[in-house]
């Protein structure tokens, strides 16, 4: 397969299944672009292990969202590596990329956040896949339910949760989207909580939002920005970020987030989305302490046969 960018793909009708990786983030509480960073013995990037989880789940396709100010360095680290085990697309998400009509009242350097850079693959995915972080990791029983929900549900949306204690950071607070399920074990809203740590006593604890009298504990589901979504996500994404937008209040440090389109496509009773307990062991890099233990981690997993000790040796297509 050769180089691929966003402006050459043609839409199909085939069932394709795609693995978005949100990779554009500017690493501010990490001090660098930590989605460059190698963690493998090779140095692979963290992303790499989701890449290769995603082919042996049987994705066929990776969408990477990227800022052109690193593109190449991206692509050199990654496109000859996995061209040959999986289609390649690069897409850059940059704030000007706006709605049709929409104006913003300052230039920011920082991206408007996950809802929008899922929204920037609007031109290049068209069924249904899946979107992760680029500096997490999730497991590959995750990719095999996702892959298995999209074979046996043709419209509904899904959250991959994990359980919240082992993903807390002991170099400083957290943010996570905890999640709320119906007895049907239908998502019924995400509460983006913020600063969450452990307090002295063992009990976890949280800054915002204040008030909301949301009870954490180790086993509490919450969202690791690992959903199941599909083409439909950028019509309500469209709409929804354009209101937003309109908001000038947003316009310097707010966030569209990938949940307020889920929450509206629920609360419109436009759709479903299923909340899958995981079952994986998540970890990834909130901080830069954070690393050797993510390293020490991939290492136990290589040695476990998980992986190769090298990701060049994995099968090609």
């Amino acid at each position: 397969m050769g180089l691929i960018f966003a402006e050459d793909i043609q839409k199909t009708d085939t069932m394709t299944k795609t693995l978005l990786i949100l990779a554009a983030g500017m690493g501010s509480r990490y001090g660098g672009l930590k989605q460059m960073d190698g963690f493998g013995p090779n140095e692979e990037l963290l992303m790499e292990y989701s890449i290769y989880d995603a082919v042996e789940a049987g994705f066929d396709k990776c969408v990477f969202i990227i800022r052109e100010s690193f593109s190449e360095a991206f692509k050199e680290v990654i496109h000859n590596k996995w061209k040959d085990r999986i289609e390649l697309v690069y897409v850059h998400q940059e704030t000007s990329d706006l709605p049709e009509g929409a104006s913003v009242s300052i230039e920011r350097p920082k991206p408007w956040g996950t809802g929008h850079a899922v929204w920037a693959a609007r031109d290049v995915i068209d069924g249904p896949f899946v979107m992760i972080n680029a500096d997490d990791f999730y497991g590959r029983p995750s990719y095999l339910r996702a892959a298995r929900f999209f074979d046996e549900n043709e419209s509904d949306y899904a959250v991959l949760a994990y359980q919240l204690g082992p993903t807390l950071s002991e170099h400083g607070t957290v943010n996570r989207g905890i999640c709320f399920a119906d007895e049907t074990g239908n998502l019924t809203k995400i509460i983006e909580t913020k600063k969450i740590d452990t307090a002295e006593d063992g009990s976890i604890v949280y800054e915002e939002p204040a008030d909301a009298g949301i009870v954490l504990k180790m086993d509490t589901l919450a969202s690791m920005n690992m959903f199941c979504l599909r083409a439909s996500y950028f019509e309500y994404g469209t709409e929804l970020f354009s209101k937003f937008l309109d908001d000038e209040a947003n316009h310097e440090k707010g966030e569209f987030l990938v949940p307020s389109v889920i929450d509206h496509a629920i609360n419109n009773d436009l759709l479903q989305t299923k909340v899958i307990d995981s079952e994986s062991s998540w970890f990834g890099v909130t901080y830069k302490a954070d690393q050797e233990d993510a390293k020490n981690q991939i290492e136990k997993l290589i040695a476990d046969g998980v992986y190769p000790q090298s990701l060049a040796d994995s099968p090609k297509v």
